[in-house]
């Protein structure tokens, strides 16, 4: 199968040949993963062993949103640490051989529980040790030193949150096809009223449950999706995790976070982030803002995906609802700054 969206395996195969001989041994095969709403994933064989191979999306690319380099980059960095991450085999920054720049790393085996069917097969116990785990994983990363692992320089923690709300309202206006009610308020009061970052760390970006590998004993074998990770203010990724963990709660047909939450019987958003205090030390009494912020930046990723959507950019199945979340997401992210 030579014909996949996005994916030319002739020239895949030849690219490996020439900078890995000998890692494929048959004829490539490959699928598209399901599930990923922007970077594509894809999964390829020779019959014998398994890659994913991650390249941005067809057609409309935001500025910045889908750096090949960077994603590659911070896991190469991060092997080695506390942070279960795959192992990268080679980046390709060359558009010509597929298209766009990708990169390839080894197959991780396990569960991403991305959907209920998944989620409910868990006990009630091991919903709450994996949640757990999630959250402890989370801790170890933004307990790393930058510099230790090499990524002292990748990125500036000065001015961040500051620089977060311009990037994704301009990422926004990139993707306007539409007028959103309430999303112009949202942008104005989170760039007014931005906190002070109280220390810098390596941030996800996306973190959530249904982007990391679960092994068969419920422990995290790989974080996944890194194409958002920066160095900055690390409360970003928990303010973005408990609004994937219940943001979405009564709003139907949702095809973004689904399975996790207490309406699945997993603990609380607020149990979760009392773990983290508690393993981090962390004083998260001024987390507000930043559930504010996680909500106007899965707003304008869907925006996003919507626009390309209504494009034919997009690459699977699942997309045709997104739309109609971004309102839902946007009037709750100006409840959460009530306070603020």
């Amino acid at each position: 199968m030579n014909e996949l969206p996005g994916l030319d395996l002739d020239a895949l195969r030849e690219h490996l040949d020439a900078h890995l001989p000998g890692l494929a041994r048959g004829p490539l095969s490959a699928e598209i993963v399901q599930g990923g709403r922007s970077n594509l994933t894809y999964l390829v064989t020779d019959g014998t062993d398994r890659w994913v191979v991650r390249r941005p999306p067809l057609g409309h690319v935001l500025a910045t949103a889908h750096d090949m380099g960077r994603e590659h980059r911070v896991m190469s960095a991060l092997a080695g640490t506390g942070v279960p991450v795959p192992e990268t085999l080679l980046l390709c920054q060359d558009d010509d051989v597929i298209g766009a720049p990708f990169y390839v790393m080894r197959y991780v085996p396990g569960t991403v529980y991305r959907k209920p069917e998944l989620t409910q097969r868990l006990s009630v116990p091991e919903r709450r040790d994996l949640s757990m785990r999630l959250v402890d994983v989370l801790a170890d990363l933004h307990s790393i030193d930058p510099a230790s692992v090499g990524l002292g320089d990748f990125g500036r923690p000065e001015g961040f949150l500051e620089r977060q709300v311009r990037r994704w309202s301009k990422q926004l206006a990139a993707s306007h096809s539409r007028d959103i009610e309430g999303i112009e308020e949202l942008r104005d009061r989170l760039a007014a009223s931005v906190p002070d970052t109280a220390r810098a760390a390596i941030v996800h970006g996306d973190y959530r449950l249904d982007n990391v590998i679960v092994g068969d004993d419920l422990r995290i074998s790989a974080v996944l999706d890194w194409e958002m990770a920066t160095l900055g203010d690390p409360f970003t990724d928990l303010g973005l995790l408990a609004v994937y963990w219940e943001g979405f709660r009564g709003i139907p047909e949702n095809p973004i976070a689904k399975g996790v939450g207490p309406e699945y019987d997993f603990p609380t958003a607020r149990e979760l982030l009392d773990r983290y205090a508690e393993r981090s030390g962390a004083d998260l009494s001024e987390l507000d803002w930043y559930a504010g912020f996680g909500y106007f930046k899965i707003a304008v990723i869907l925006e996003g995906i919507h626009y390309r959507y209504t494009r034919k950019q997009t690459v699977g199945e699942g997309f045709d609802h997104v739309g109609g979340l971004v309102a839902p997401l946007v009037a709750q992210g100006l409840a959460a700054l009530k306070e603020v």
